[in-house]
């Protein structure tokens, strides 16, 4: 039973379950995605219940007023939610309305008129060359099984020398692989091809033939020391034992790898379309923050320089 079963009756929770399907079917959302979507309307029909003292209707959806969302905001700020995550919330609510409308089935423009919370610009925050190729390099310093200190260097090796995703690079599969490419599936299972460099295609080489498991072509490469799919959460530790053996900075993670990747890259002079196709942003606006962040360096490292004589 989905976790708005309780605060909806049923025609609703027809069309948020009508809703998330088409999200997942013609948006490609992934299921954490999804899953965030079917949170934030459960909260939302949750706190409606209370404040109107009876299940959530299409009618009530039709009725609802600008007080009563400012009222939900309200509440979610009061439980600690940042500008950022009631943002997103915001924008999902807005996103169900617009289905709800295209039905025919509510056209209440309420959420239209509540302006999202103003988010904190953040930039992120990329290590230094030279960390992020100690990083990889001291990896296997840190462990004494030679295949599991080859497959965590071939992860982090593409986070930081392809730009991947922690969850495109543990996605890798055999066949994905190429003499000079990558096959590499994003969000929205959206595909691209990305170069590989000499250093992460002979890391990728050197876990393949240590590596004591062999799954199909069609399945992730990179494996646990049971045979399993590698997770996440090995590599984030992996991170957190590099970060206390190197000193990196708490932001020291296999994401700030891929950071770092695009703002190396364009301090070299990379083209913003480029990387933009290397990194898989849907939009130019998600690449474009790598230019702000160049600068913030620069002018960081002119102000620390001594003044000419």
């Amino acid at each position: 039973m989905s976790d708005f079963a309780f605060a909806t009756d049923e025609t609703t929770r027809t069309q948020i379950n009508n809703w998330l399907s088409a999200l997942g079917s013609m948006r490609r959302l992934s299921n954490a995605t999804l899953s965030a979507y079917q949170r934030d309307i459960a909260q939302f029909t949750t706190f409606l219940t209370a404040h109107f003292a009876h299940p959530v209707t299409l009618k009530t959806l039709q009725n609802l007023r600008p007080g009563d969302i400012r009222s939900f905001m309200a509440m979610r700020r009061q439980k600690g939610v940042g500008p950022r995550s009631l943002a997103r919330q915001i924008s999902a609510l807005k996103n169900f309305f617009t289905f709800l409308e295209r039905q025919e089935l509510v056209n209440n423009q309420a959420l239209h008129l509540i302006n999202s919370p103003k988010t904190p610009a953040s930039l992120p925050k990329a290590l230094t060359v030279h960390e992020a190729k100690n990083t990889i390099s001291a990896t296997g310093d840190l462990e004494n099984r030679p295949w599991v200190a080859a497959r965590d260097m071939a992860v982090l090796s593409l986070c930081y020398g392809a730009g991947l995703r922690i969850s495109e690079a543990l996605g890798i599969c055999a066949q994905d692989l190429n003499e000079g490419a990558l096959r590499v599936k994003g969000k929205g299972n959206k595909v691209r091809m990305v170069p590989l460099i000499d250093p992460v295609r002979q890391a990728i080489r050197l876990y393949l033939e240590n590596c004591p498991f062999a799954p199909p072509g069609h399945e992730p490469i990179f494996r646990g020391v049971r045979g399993g799919v590698l997770s996440p959460r090995l590599i984030q530790k992996r991170m957190v034992q590099l970060r206390a053996a190197l000193g990196l900075p708490p932001s020291a993670s296999p994401h700030a790898l891929r950071h770092s990747f695009a703002t190396h890259l364009l301090g070299k002079g990379g083209d913003l379309r480029t990387i933009q196709e290397l990194l898989g942003h849907a939009s130019l606006s998600s690449t474009q923050i790598y230019t702000r962040m160049d600068t913030e360096h620069l002018l960081s490292a002119f102000q620390k320089a001594p003044p000419r004589a």
